[in-house]
């Protein structure tokens, strides 16, 4: 079986071949309205149109009303046949990418520290993380992705899958406290790396992210990330949360509420070894952000699926069905009627 799947998605849509042939019917209108203005002299000349009242002038010009709209619907109908009305279905073969990532994501205590914003409002890290990574995820849609959350110990939230639906309703589900606290970047490492061992993608890359420094854990992020090298597993890493508002390391860390109901913070300094991160980058041929905000936490993502795109190869197979024959049957329908109803029961004097 192929490493490299297909995706299969099928459309259905109705559509004209030529839609500018529908102008036509705007000149029905107006053949009408020439039609009621302009016409032949009468056969019978009557010197007094008394003699005639009596004929039944209501029913005459009824009949002449149907005989009218059943040549004007034929008319509708060929030009709208003309047209070439279609209803048409797509088969669309998307190669999968050959990149399988793992998304390796902190949510340690330190995680919950509000030092993100959008739109003015404070957003823990965490919240941040979460809200980019589901962008990433979106814009990939052909790579197989699994997701890995860690604090004193890794804890596998999603297996790579190329089911983005269900990816995503598992990234929902990460929250802080889903395992003990602490920061065991290098078993998470190790974790990743031994998902993605025995794959065989042309590419293999981890993006961790973490917003602390190696504290837990059996595996020393050094050893894990030679590890993963060896492996042919690129490394990138990305440094989350600020320096503080006052760029002294404090950060804004909620710890309840008031009697208002208004959020307490209060301001503390978390370790973060930005050093390891850079080095781990460099042992997996990769590359270290720090996204010190919610902007450059975007762009770093935006970057990392800018370095690593590949080609999609995309098969189409469309198929259409015609239905102008079936509207040039229905006219042909009205305009039997037509003739058989003015040279029968509506047959007018000549």
């Amino acid at each position: 079986m192929s490493p490299f799947p297909f995706l299969l998605g099928v459309g259905q849509g109705f559509a004209f071949a030529y839609p500018w042939v529908l102008l036509g019917l705007l000149l029905i209108p107006l053949l009408a309205l020439l039609k009621g203005k302009f016409g032949g002299t009468p056969g019978i000349l009557f010197s007094s149109t008394q003699l005639v009242v009596a004929v039944g002038k209501k029913r005459r010009a009824h009949a002449g009303a149907i005989l009218a709209s059943l040549v004007y619907a034929t008319m509708a109908l060929l030009i709208v046949a003309l047209a070439r009305p279609q209803l048409g279905s797509t088969l669309e073969r998307v190669q999968a990418s050959g990149v399988d990532i793992m998304l390796v994501l902190d949510v340690s205590g330190s995680m919950i520290t509000e030092d993100y914003a959008i739109g003015g409002t404070p957003l823990s890290r965490v919240d941040a993380v979460k809200r980019v990574t589901r962008q990433f995820i979106e814009a990939r849609p052909n790579d197989r992705i699994g997701i890995i959350a860690f604090a004193g110990r890794p804890y596998l939230v999603s297996p790579m899958t190329l089911d983005h639906d269900w990816l995503l309703s598992r990234l929902d589900d990460v929250h802080l406290g889903m395992v003990e606290d602490g920061t065991a970047i290098g078993s998470a490492l190790a974790s990743a790396a031994a998902r993605l061992k025995d794959r065989d993608a042309k590419t293999k890359l981890i993006v961790l992210l973490t917003d602390g420094a190696n504290n837990a854990g059996k595996v020393m992020p050094l050893t894990a990330a030679e590890a993963a090298k060896t492996l042919g597993i690129k490394l990138y890493t990305i440094g989350a949360g600020s320096n503080g508002p006052q760029g002294d390391g404090l950060v804004p860390v909620p710890v309840g509420k008031d009697m208002f109901g208004k959020t307490v913070y209060q301001n503390v300094r978390f370790d973060f070894d930005e050093k390891l991160l850079d080095q781990i980058a460099k042992i997996g041929d990769g590359k270290y952000f720090r996204a010190a905000d919610t902007a450059t936490m975007v762009n770093t993502f935006k970057e990392i699926d800018r370095l690593e795109k590949t080609k999609i190869e995309v098969e189409k197979t469309a198929e259409y069905h015609d239905y102008f024959p079936w509207l040039l049957l229905l006219a042909a329908v009205l305009l039997s009627a037509e003739a058989f109803l003015s040279q029968t029961l509506w047959r007018r004097l000549p």
